[in-house]
């Protein structure tokens, strides 16, 4: 494991750690503190650890910078700050990605702290268990915007749809085999699927956008609003529905 992916990974656990120990002894206004601590940390960690790399992250205020820069961190602190803050709720998860130019994303880690568990592009047994997808696919879609093509997927592939939170924890679903796919349209940034598209990618699961395109990062605007993280024989059936919208 090189030292990008070890440090990716630390962190992701160590601010989880952090998290999960916030969550227990705090009432009230429990996301806001859990998305500024973790942010707080991670920035400090950086900045001691890669002092001349660039950082993006969702809880900070967007630096032009970074545009110039050769590496870039990409956080998101607290994917998931809702769920978080329902003491019940496991699916929340700690995204640090590394992207570099003319590489795209190099490094990346994925805590799940309600799970106790880190996925990272270091490791080397991150493909789901089952063998080929099921009959009736599963498929993981936001519990609060689930992408307007939901529905008709679901028709045309007899999928069962699974509504969760957090873009890190569906693509740990899909990792563990939980599920076998996990589709978001409209609403995200860059911080939302930067880790967990390096990780999935690294496991053999197939990444990209809902049109097929490559997700690119550290762009001028952050936006990034779609994703779909599969096992790799869903790839085409999932496209080809949604392009028939």
């Amino acid at each position: 494991m090189n030292s990008d992916i070890g440090l990716a990974a630390d962190l992701a656990e160590r601010t989880g750690t952090l998290l999960r120990e916030l969550r227990e002894r705090t009432a009230g206004e429990l996301g806001a503190r859990g998305d500024a601590s973790a942010n707080a940390f991670l920035l400090d960690q950086l900045a001691r650890s890669r002092p001349a790399d660039a950082v993006l992250s969702e809880e900070s205020a967007d630096d032009p910078a970074r545009l110039g820069a050769d590496r870039v961190w990409i956080i998101d602190p607290l994917d998931g700050t809702r769920e978080y803050a329902q003491p019940h709720r496991t699916d929340w998860a700690v995204h640090v990605a590394l992207w570099q130019r003319g590489r795209e994303i190099t490094a990346a880690a994925v805590a799940v702290p309600a799970l106790d568990v880190v996925y990272s592009s270091g490791d080397s047994l991150h493909r789901s268990t089952a063998a080929s997808g099921p009959e009736s696919p599963r498929i993981a879609v936001s519990a609060s915007r689930p992408p307007a093509c939901a529905e008709s997927l679901a028709a045309d592939l007899g999928a069962t749809l699974v509504p969760m939170g957090s873009a890190g924890a569906k693509t740990a679903a899909v990792l563990r085999g939980d599920v076998d796919a996990f589709v978001h349209a409209g609403g995200q940034y860059e911080w939302d699927s930067a880790a967990p598209a390096g990780v999935a990618a690294h496991a053999g699961l197939h990444a990209s956008r809902i049109d097929g395109g490559t997700l690119r990062y550290n762009r001028p605007d952050p936006y990034l609003p779609d994703v779909l993280i599969c096992r790799p024989e869903l790839a085409g059936p999932i496209l080809a529905s949604i392009r028939r919208g």
